[in-house]
């Protein structure tokens, strides 16, 4: 079957991948669309340090050709979403509601994939850029039939993320404001996420002002083109002269951390989102956080992905949450390093793969 792996030199299309079959609790998911997302391209390029050889790819939907012993809530021929949240279900942090603190769920990569006699590894638990892969049960969430497969694609990370660092993580309240750094593919479901709480003011920063319009339509109120002159914490102090109630870093740039929290006003919280290098450091003025100022981790979004992908589902079909408007090109599984290449470039919100 096709698929993209990564070897450890480069990311490559294939065509002789095999899977195994599902086992007790598992589920063999035939995937139709997968969204490229950046952490796929920071496997590539060593940003995020995985075992090699890889199937790359984390955010993907399809049909469920067969399940393993034990599964109930999926049965063949339903549509899903998948999540990369491999969680356990039965440890403290599962009981608690925050799967996605599942020590499981963390660093534990299965090698479900084969090549001939090399065994390849799931990236992220889940490997969407492959016609097939098997899944934990708990990662494959039942869609709606007609939700286009290449929009319910993203709802297992760029949703997930972007609209739970918002609802789950920050807890964004009615009327409060919100400034997001990076208007890509997390960064618009932030802003989305922030429309939908009914934060009252909204600012959107990026370098790229041609991203203005689809940070709008996305929710954003006011746009700042950090690459202007005057500075970005000038200009969002123009529009917020106290500063922000939230401020979500997507970016993934350890000045533009330190910029979050200056931009934050007293008992603002910053949220990191982006993804630097692992071994990055951030400073910032320890004399400003004793105004009840916080920063933030938020791991997926904080999400919970059987309950959260379902609500999300919901909102697209009452047109309250854009899924279609992110997909700005598909392409075929074949054209990866194109896809790639242009979500490298920020040509994109999302780039999806088609098989």
């Amino acid at each position: 079957m096709r698929g993209v792996i990564f070897d450890g030199e480069a990311p490559r299309f294939v065509t002789d991948l095999e899977v195994r079959a599902p086992g007790p609790g598992e589920v063999l998911v035939g995937i139709r669309a997968a969204g490229l997302c950046h952490s796929d391209v920071s496997v590539v390029d060593g940003t995020i340090p995985f075992p090699v050889p890889v199937v790359l790819g984390h955010e993907g939907a399809g049909v469920v050709e067969a399940v393993g012993e034990g599964v109930s809530h999926v049965v063949p021929g339903d549509h899903v979403a998948l999540s990369t949240l491999a969680n356990c279900g039965a440890c403290a942090e599962c009981d608690r509601g925050r799967p996605t603190m599942c020590r499981k769920a963390i660093g534990m990569p299965g090698q479900p994939f084969r090549r001939g006699d090399t065994r390849l590894y799931s990236f992220a638990s889940n490997s969407a850029f492959a016609e097939r892969t098997v899944v934990k049960a708990v990662q494959a969430v039942k869609i709606p039939a007609g939700l286009p497969m290449a929009s319910a694609a993203l709802l297992g990370c760029g949703v997930l993320t972007g609209v739970g660092a918002v609802l789950n993580r920050a807890r964004v309240g009615h009327g409060e404001s919100v400034v997001v750094i990076g208007s890509g593919g997390i960064g618009l479901n932030v802003l989305q996420g922030a429309r939908i709480a009914g934060a009252s003011t909204i600012v959107a920063v990026d370098a790229n002002a041609a991203k203005e319009a689809v940070a709008r339509q996305f929710g954003a109120t006011h746009f700042v083109d950090a690459s202007a002159p005057a500075g970005t914490v000038a200009a969002v102090r123009d529009i917020l002269p106290t500063g922000a109630d939230h401020a979500f870093e997507c970016v993934g740039s350890a000045r533009l951390i330190r910029q979050a929290v200056d931009l934050l006003d007293r008992h603002g919280q910053a949220v990191l989102l982006g993804v630097p290098p692992a071994d990055a450091e951030a400073s910032f003025l320890v004399s400003s956080m004793y105004l009840d100022k916080a920063i933030l981790g938020c791991r997926y979004g904080s999400s919970r992905p059987q309950r959260d992908i379902a609500l999300y589902a919901e909102l697209y079909r009452t047109g309250r949450l854009l899924l279609d408007e992110l997909v700005t090109r598909t392409y075929p599984v074949e054209d990866f390093a194109k896809a790639a290449a242009d979500a490298v470039e920020g040509r994109l919100a999302r780039g999806v793969l088609l098989f």
